[in-house]
């Protein structure tokens, strides 16, 4: 059951005006607790602490929440981040707990952006729902729940809202419910959220869009869509993820069909993208990260309707690590060589430049394949921490040109990747998956993905 609050502090159905909300809301009379200090998580928490000066960070890493609240960043690669951290916490703006119940039985707005991890091919909602019933029992009413986790459509109303009701002996309408989804980019979370994109916010009612409104309006600048409800909300977000990972598909499609036409692929999509109605996407060697790959299941495995073409997308995307390694197997056995007995080298095994995340990564599933099928393997990565897979030895981007090479597969345009010593290697055949060098540059043979032209 909830605890109680001496004074209320929620701006859910108060009496207050909006201007007087506002300021309440900046003056730090209105604690708010934010569930998930993850990479997109604590980006947010130093947001709300930077508008409000009274956030509570809640993560079940104790090493995490301590660090937090020293004013340590453990999240690495966001510019701007370590130093907000350091300084929110030295003033007092922002604290972090592992307490969930504590901190919400504290707070008046609630903020929940766990994690959504797909098992089998279906979204695991058991994150959310922990961090949900943990809201829920130290949940008053006048509160606001905002989820910002990524999740199916229908998971606040099917889900989240009796979830919260079970645990906290109120119903919905005694507190407030929205959902406003994270869309942010590792690498640039802070400016996202400050405002780089619109927010998109939808409440269970009338009166938790307005709260939502008012908050949001409060930690961006960028304007703020409310939507008619939380479901319409969630479907903005995961529809952005489908319509990416279908274009991608239709550029790697085409990209498998470049030698049958007789033409460089990009070139051609590059050219057609100067119509205004026209915006496919780069092939690549397949689709990473915690977003893109996943959001389908969030449709295909939740509802009953047909779905064919984000089926057939997810395959396609899925495929193109494969095309890549039987891309590079063709272009040794072109030159007169054989996979089996070769030493390659994968460069790049984040999804992203720049950015440390390996998950669902096109690199490390490259490198998974060629482990099984070639002599030896190397990963050169400068950015990821992750180890390599099974097979594969990491070998520093100082420390490669002293490996005699036979291919090299690029599968991140890291931008320290300009610097491979190409002239180091003696007869290397390079596979560029992500269009980063041309043949000048690398001085031997070089086959690009969907580059069919014959001028390798």
């Amino acid at each position: 059951m909830s605890s109680q609050r001496s004074e209320p502090t929620g701006l859910y159905g108060a009496d207050a005006d909006e201007p007087a909300q506002r300021r309440a809301f900046a003056g730090g009379a209105v604690p708010v607790a934010v569930y998930g200090l993850g990479k997109m998580g604590l980006p947010l928490a130093a947001v709300y602490a930077e508008a409000s000066g009274a956030v509570t960070g809640v993560d079940i890493d104790p090493d995490v929440a301590e660090a937090v609240d020293a004013g340590e960043c453990p999240v690495e690669g966001e510019p701007g981040l370590p130093e907000a951290v350091e300084r929110l916490a030295a003033d007092g703006s922002l604290s972090a707990t592992t307490d969930a119940v504590d901190a919400a039985s504290e707070a008046s707005v609630h903020v929940v952006i766990v994690p959504t991890l797909v098992s089998d091919d279906r979204p695991d909602l058991s994150a959310l729902e922990a961090a949900v019933r943990s809201v829920g029992e130290g949940l008053d009413a006048g509160d606001t729940v905002i989820i910002e986790s990524t999740v199916p459509p229908r998971t606040c109303r099917d889900r989240v809202a009796p979830w919260l009701e079970a645990e906290s002996g109120l119903g919905l309408g005694e507190f407030g419910l929205a959902f406003c989804p994270e869309r942010t980019m590792s690498g640039r979370a802070l400016e996202d959220i400050r405002g780089a994109h619109p927010k998109v916010v939808g409440g269970a009612d009338d009166e938790s869009t307005r709260v939502a409104e008012l908050i949001y309006g409060g930690i961006t600048d960028a304007e703020v869509y409310a939507v008619s409800d939380p479901t319409t909300a969630e479907c903005v977000k995961v529809f952005e993820g489908l319509y990416r990972d279908v274009n991608i598909a239709l550029a790697n499609e085409l990209a498998t069909l470049a030698g049958e036409f007789g033409v460089d692929v990009p070139e051609a999509i590059e050219v057609a993208n100067t119509q205004p109605f026209c915006d496919i996407h780069d092939p690549g060697p397949g689709v990473g990260g915690h977003c893109i790959p996943y959001y389908p299941y969030f449709v295909i495995s939740e509802f009953e309707g047909a779905t064919p073409l984000l089926e057939t997308a997810r395959h396609v995307n899925e495929y193109m690590p494969e095309y890549t390694v039987e891309r590079a197997t063709e272009a040794l056995a072109d030159r007169g060589r054989d996979l089996a007995e070769v030493t390659a080298a994968v460069f790049g095994l984040a999804y992203r430049p720049g950015v440390d995340e390996t998950r669902a990564s096109p690199g490390v599933d490259v490198a998974e394949l060629l482990a099984d099928r070639a002599e030896t393997v190397y990963a050169v990565d400068p950015v990821t921490t992750d180890s390599p897979p099974a097979g594969v030895e990491r070998v520093s981007l100082d420390d490669i040109e002293a490996r005699e090479l036979d291919l090299a597969v690029v599968t991140t345009a890291h931008e320290a990747f300009e610097s491979i010593p190409w002239k180091a290697f003696d007869d290397v055949v390079v596979l560029d998956g992500r269009r980063q060098f041309d043949g000048d540059a690398v001085g031997h043979p070089l086959v690009r993905l969907g580059d069919g032209s014959g001028e390798n």
